[in-house]
């Protein structure tokens, strides 16, 4: 099937858009063009609430494929642009743009198709490890299907049993590049607690996000979820854990899955951390999931007492609603008849001013805090320019999670 060059247009009117107004105002024109190219397959919701007119401060990183085509592949030359823009939208941190396209009868050249889904780029050099630390590559094998993953060892680690903690990166991550960003690696050295960075594979997601919004993956011993329990497990046959002190946190998609988990597995987890991603059950599919991410969406409530729950989120952000972020604290503070939360402001050393509140059970337990980080837009706060969406003038995220997950102590007259 040739290109529509009128519907490559209008995808390329809509790059134009996203590197203008941000993701959320470049999705309404993707879906309208789509619409267009087949309005009888597509519901147009984009208009049902207004786009904030707000910019996204971590653009995604550029396409990286190549706008010149020669020979046979000379048709893709005026697709470049809108290529550019669907891998941007999915490096933003949407479910799966691919998906999207392919859902409406749209079919890609072979290279282009590729292009779209995400190419891999040059492989991180990996920082020395203290003497003593080992990072693994491993892999899980299950009744769920197959998954990658990364365990680090920290020196400080003396054959005691150990915290376990479980990162899960946003779209178009991986392992290394989430590491490097979030720096968690280095603090565990000073925590004494195992990290385990699972990898969504592009066989289950082109963009390799995590499927938080699949009706699928939202079940108990099913799909995703058991994937990442299923790791869990592994590691704990194999090294000394303290099962009373896992936790799991993520972030954009990886914080929406590490929601999902944490309230389908509260006897595993003991706490949970949400940066920028949504509460459990905020989407069944794509189209409710960009729904959600465009809104604010305030998800299944689990019955029952569930994991604490810590959430950081940017007031800018352009990729997922902020809004989401006070459901997953609501959600929590309800389970555990939590009570008003208590506030205040602080300012990070890099100049990112933030609201923390904490909520406190009847007996004086903190068991929700949410960080709203001011000016903040999609991005991991206080993490590495050496990884991807990373906000270096933020508070610190990985340290004020490890703090709230009891792995670290507050520092006097820290926030």
């Amino acid at each position: 099937m040739k290109p529509d060059m009128v519907l490559m247009a209008r995808l390329r009117e809509a790059t134009l858009q996203l590197m203008k107004d941000g993701p959320l105002a470049a999705t309404a024109s993707i879906r309208e063009a789509l619409a267009q190219h087949n309005p009888d397959s597509v519901q147009d919701t984009s208009r049902s609430v207004a786009t904030p007119e707000m910019k996204d401060l971590n653009a995604a990183p550029a396409w990286t494929g190549s706008s010149a085509a020669a020979g046979p592949e000379a048709e893709e030359a005026p697709m470049a642009s809108a290529v550019q823009g669907l891998k941007a939208m999915a490096a933003a941190g949407l479910p799966d743009i691919a998906a999207l396209v392919a859902q409406h009868g749209i079919t890609l050249p072979k290279s282009v198709a590729e292009a779209a889904a995400g190419r891999r780029r040059a492989p991180l050099r990996a920082p020395p490890l203290p003497d003593g630390a080992r990072y693994v590559a491993l892999s899980y094998e299950g009744p769920a299907g197959q998954r990658n993953y990364k365990l680090y060892i920290p020196s400080t680690c003396t054959g005691q049993p150990a915290a376990l903690l479980v990162m899960l990166h946003g779209c178009t991550q991986d392992a290394d590049d989430f590491a490097a960003g979030t720096r968690m690696n280095r603090l565990a050295e000073e925590a004494a607690c195992l990290v385990v960075w699972p990898e969504q594979s592009q066989q289950a997601n082109s963009s390799r996000c995590w499927n938080w919004f699949s009706a699928a993956d939202q079940q108990r011993g099913k799909g995703e979820p058991a994937l990442i329990v299923g790791i869990v497990r592994q590691v704990m046959a194999n090294h000394p854990v303290d099962s009373a002190r896992i936790c799991i946190a993520g972030l954009s998609a990886g914080g929406a899955m590490a929601a999902v988990v944490g309230a389908l597995y509260p006897e595993v987890f003991h706490a949970v951390g949400v940066h920028s991603g949504l509460p459990f059950g905020a989407a069944h599919d794509l189209p409710s999931a960009l729904q959600s991410m465009r809104t604010g969406a305030s998800g299944t409530h689990r019955h029952g007492s569930g994991p604490k729950v810590i959430v950081m989120h940017g007031d800018r952000d352009a990729t997922v609603h902020p809004a989401n972020g006070q459901h997953i604290v609501a959600a929590a503070a309800a389970s555990h008849s939590g009570s008003a939360p208590v506030s205040q402001t602080g300012k990070a050393p890099g100049g990112r001013r933030y609201t923390r509140s904490r909520y406190q059970d009847g007996n004086g337990q903190v068991i929700a805090e949410h960080w709203v980080l001011h000016g903040a837009g999609h991005a991991w706060a206080g993490g590495s320019a050496d990884g991807t969406y990373t906000d270096c003038a933020g508070p610190d995220a990985s340290r004020a999670m490890l703090q709230f997950f009891g792995l670290l102590p507050r520092r006097e007259g820290s926030s």
